[in-house]
Parts: C-alpha cells; structure tokens; sequence
C-alpha cells in the first residue's frame, strides 16, 4: 500500500529535515519554505514529492541521498513513480488532495545528494520515471507519516 514515508519541512534550503505531521495549505506545508521562490513554491508548485524506491535505488548506486536531501517535502513510499504524471490526482490520508503539476527540474544546490554532484540523475529529461514532482492543493487538510497515498480519478476528486 502506497503511503507518506517521511513529511520534511525546512525554513529554506537542504536538506530538509522530517517532521512527524503537518498541515497542507494552498500555500504548501506549513512551516517550510524556499530559499528561491522564483523556481520553487507558490500554488502550482506548493508541494514536491518524491518517491521512496528511487532513493534507495540511488543510495544502491552509490549515491549519499536520503529521504529529503533533495528537497522534497513528502517522501512517499509503495506508489508506481514511473506512472505518475502531470495531472495525476493524489489522496494523501483522510483529507487532503493534490494535482501533479509537473517535474521538479535538479540544480546544484542538492549536489550533495549524489556522487560526485551528478544532481541531474533526477532530471525527468535524462531519466525519465526518476524525477521529484510538483503538485498543488487541491484540498488542505493535515498529515501525518504513515498516511495512504491513493490515486484518484477527477470524479472521486472531493468525495
């Protein structure tokens, strides 16, 4: 069963670091904020999420990455990454929905999460199924580590 492995806030930069709940605005996570708020954050981008199993397939290669030192602000565990794409519709725990928006594009500035600064091993353009996605709110509410995380149709959306 897909669900929240790790809800990780920071008041900018990375890593960030994990929290056991929060609270979902239209804003974002409460309590967490983005050094460069032209490329990140704002309501298209209020939330970015990334996956797990990509992790850990990255810490297998050799890379020092670990739930959020690229920046994510969920850490989601069980869900088929590859699948998940712009416009997708997510239900995380009891309250709260979010809309796939896009592909997070890597910068430098989580470098320090691969071998010898390869950040660009999360570019959706190089690797595609591998990248951190952006979402937005289209339900607040509060979260909690551990909470489902199950796809929705646009007709379940709100129910």
């Amino acid at each position: 069963m897909a669900h929240i492995f790790q809800i990780n806030i920071s008041q900018g930069g990375v890593p960030k670091r994990a929290i056991a709940s929060g609270q979902v605005t239209a804003e974002g996570l409460a309590g967490d904020w983005q050094n460069d708020r032209r490329y990140h954050g704002g309501p298209d981008r209020a939330l970015c999420l990334f996956s797990l199993e990509q992790i850990l397939a990255l810490q297998a290669a050799g890379h020092p990455i670990y739930p959020g030192a690229t920046g994510e602000n969920l850490t989601i565990a069980g869900l088929d990454w590859e699948t998940v794409r712009t416009g997708a519709r997510l239900r995380l725990g009891p309250e709260v929905e979010i809309e796939v928006t896009g592909f997070a594009s890597p910068c430098r500035t989580i470098a320090g999460a691969f071998r010898e600064g390869a950040f660009a091993e999360i570019s959706e353009k190089k690797f595609p199924g591998r990248s951190r996605l952006y979402a937005r709110v289209l339900r607040a509410g509060s979260i909690r580590a551990g909470d489902m995380v199950q796809m929705i149709s646009p007709d379940e959306a709100g129910s």
